[in-house]
This record gives structure tokens, sequence and C-alpha cells, in this order.
């Protein structure tokens, strides 16, 4: 199983990512998450402690490791540089363990460079297209909005792209951005799961306005997810309510791919 998750900043995918991950691996299953999001919160959302934390780098800021793999030195454009870094080890090298989650942090490519032809760019989409295509965890890649890390060559093996909204324009506006992006790339299955989701009218403005995607389900508005946000902690540690919601999405995406 191969998961993108996105959506605005704010609405809980990171929470979802987060969760999710630790289910599968209480399942027994191998798992490999990945935070592909510049706000890099995703180690908390999993559990890991401050000093685990301190042990993950961005392997977007490894100045030394992205030149001796590509040949050229970060942020440098219109070099030379190989194409088809090793990247194999870098989960294994660069990944910290929690509860049967491996943990890897890509970081992101500086504003001026994004999507650019650099070296650290064409590391990270090679590593992101090695643990889609190569590796046999199951895999969460938490997101940004732009989907930046993903190219053309691997999202033929994402198995759905998640979009999580909340009950609100500006979420629901860049869902459709992001619907576009992932169409855009080719990926096949694209749903959303809506969240801080209060009434079911909540649920109806979010299922009514997106009607165009599939519903995996919803995650309910739930002050113990601000609390473990607070605390450093993951929701999965502190409240069931959270686990039986992200449980029954989980069934809904087994179904559904």
């Amino acid at each position: 199983m191969k998961i993108a998750i996105s959506g605005k900043g704010g609405v809980g995918k990171t929470t979802l990512a987060g969760v999710m991950a630790r289910i599968l691996a209480s399942r027994g299953r191998k798992v490999l998450a990945i935070d592909a999001d510049p706000d890099s919160n995703l180690a908390s959302a999993i559990g890991l402690s401050k000093e685990s934390q301190a042990k993950l780098y961005p392997i977007a800021s490894m100045t030394s490791m992205i030149e001796e793999r590509t040949g050229a030195k970060k942020g440098s454009f219109g070099s030379m540089f190989k194409l088809n870094p090793k990247v194999d080890d870098l989960p294994d090298e660069m990944g910290v363990t929690y509860q049967g989650v491996k943990l890897l942090l890509l970081g992101c490519i500086p504003q001026g460079g994004g999507g650019c032809f650099c070296p650290e760019n064409v590391l990270l989409k090679n590593l992101v297209r090695h643990v889609l295509v190569q590796r046999e965890e199951a895999l969460i890649i938490d997101m940004e909005a732009g989907l930046e890390h993903l190219g053309r060559g691997s999202t033929g093996y994402v198995d759905v792209l998640i979009v999580v909204v909340e009950p609100g324009q500006r979420a629901m506006n860049t869902a459709r951005q992001i619907k576009k992006l992932g169409e855009d790339l080719n990926i096949k299955k694209i749903m959303i799961v809506g969240n801080k989701v209060t009434s079911e009218d909540d649920r109806k403005i979010i299922e009514d306005s997106l009607s165009d995607f599939p519903v995996l389900g919803h995650m309910s508005f739930n002050p113990k997810v601000l609390q473990a946000d607070r605390e450093g902690v993951s929701p999965y540690d502190i409240d069931h309510k959270i686990k039986e919601e992200v449980e029954a999405i989980l069934t809904e995406l087994e179904k559904r791919i």
C-alpha cells in the first residue's frame, strides 16, 4: 500500500498520516513514513520523543552527501551531475524507527529552486521513486500541497492520493488544485478525508462541494488531537476515537484499492 497524503496547511493531514502509520504498524506491517512537508511535524504525530527527533536530519540539507551522490554541490544550477544517484541505502541509513514505523525526513528545496533541475531535487525525486517502486513496506508520504517531491516516473506506483479537507472553502479550493496537480501527474485514485467535522452539516458541506471525489471517511473535531500537539505526542497514544476513525478510513481505503 503506497499512500500520499496532501491538503492545505493546518487541515490535519499530518495527524492522519501519523495515526495511519501507527495503525498499520500495530497490524504487523512494515511501515515507512516519509515527511515531505516543509512544516515537518510527522515525527511528533507518530510519537517520536524529542531525543529521537534530534537524530533526524532533512536529506535536502545534507550538503556533503548530496555532492558525494550527485557529483555537484547543493544549490548549483546548470552544472553537470548524476541523474540517477545512489539512494537505495538512504531509508535505512537516515531513517529513525519508532513502534514499527521507520520515518524519513526529506526536507524541502528552497523556494527559489522549487521544481528546479538541481542536485538536491534530483536526489529527492530519485529517492521517492525508489521507495515507491522498489521497497516492499507500506508507504505513507506526508506531502505539501504542491506535490513537489513526486515525479511522473513514480506516480504510477501511488495507490492513492488522499486529500484532507476541513469544512471551509479555502481547504476545498486547495483540494481541487491538488486534484488537478495529481491528475497532471497521472495519479489514478484521488480521494478525500474530511477533518474537524462537528456535525452532519459539516460532512454534507464537504461531500456536496467535492462531489467528484470519492470519500473515504471523516475525522471529528477533537480536543485530544490539539492536546497531543501541545504535548508533542501522537494522537494515537492518547485517544481511542481518532484511532477508531482512522481505522474506518483504512478499511474503506482497502475496499477501494
